[in-house]
């Protein structure tokens, strides 16, 4: 039977989100496209009348996965619009967040195998981290963070960013369930005591 346009992009969409989530789950090269089309209701031999390649795929999924996690900091952010950052610290480093493989921080999940993959994944990547950036940088008052206009963002939001993404790999590439825990705690500690800091230096003196 001839599938429709417009049923030929939902499942390529199916697809997609599908992928976003096993990737992160298995890594880029831990799971074959015969499970992952499974995975979405589908043959393997559906696969390449929807993507060029498993590459392209791979662009596909990381671009959707890293706009689902910049979706679940905006709505944390949403939640405590006063203290948009310290929400999106208090989800992020939190436990639960840490042991959301499959719907979790692609950049943890997948940033070692995005480093080892072709430009077209780095750059889906890269844009990813622009937007996380912007986001950082406005909520510490940094009005050089230009995010994914193409500017170079301040090296405090960098630091910020690295020091969560730093914490949740750590905290989960180990057994012992009370260093994890402390891993979180403290990167949380380390970030709110360096966001407070800069912005009573950015407060302007009565």
């Amino acid at each position: 039977m001839r599938v429709s346009r417009t049923q030929a992009e939902e499942n390529r969409q199916a697809v997609i989100n599908v992928a976003s989530r096993l990737f992160r789950e298995h890594g880029f090269d831990g799971i074959g496209l015969k499970d992952l089309m499974a995975g979405a209701g589908m043959t393997q031999g559906a696969f390449y009348k929807q993507f060029e390649s498993k590459e392209d795929l791979v662009v596909q999924a990381s671009r959707r996965a890293l706009e689902e996690a910049l979706g679940r900091w905006s709505t944390a952010a949403a939640s405590r619009p006063d203290e948009p950052l310290a929400a999106v610290v208090q989800f992020y480093l939190s436990e639960g967040h840490c042991a959301e493989r499959a719907e979790g921080c692609p950049v943890v999940a997948l940033g070692s195998d995005a480093a080892r993959q072709g430009p077209d994944v780095r750059t889906s990547f890269e844009g990813g981290f622009k937007e996380y950036l912007a986001l950082v940088g406005g909520w510490i008052g940094e009005a050089d963070a230009k995010g994914s206009e193409g500017g170079q963002a301040n090296s405090k939001a960098m630091a910020v960013l690295a020091t969560m993404v730093g914490a949740v790999l750590l905290a989960r590439a180990v057994n012992d369930k009370e260093m994890s825990r402390q891993f979180l705690r403290a990167a949380a500690d380390s970030v709110m005591a360096q966001t407070t800091a800069m912005t009573a230096v950015a407060k302007p003196r009565q």
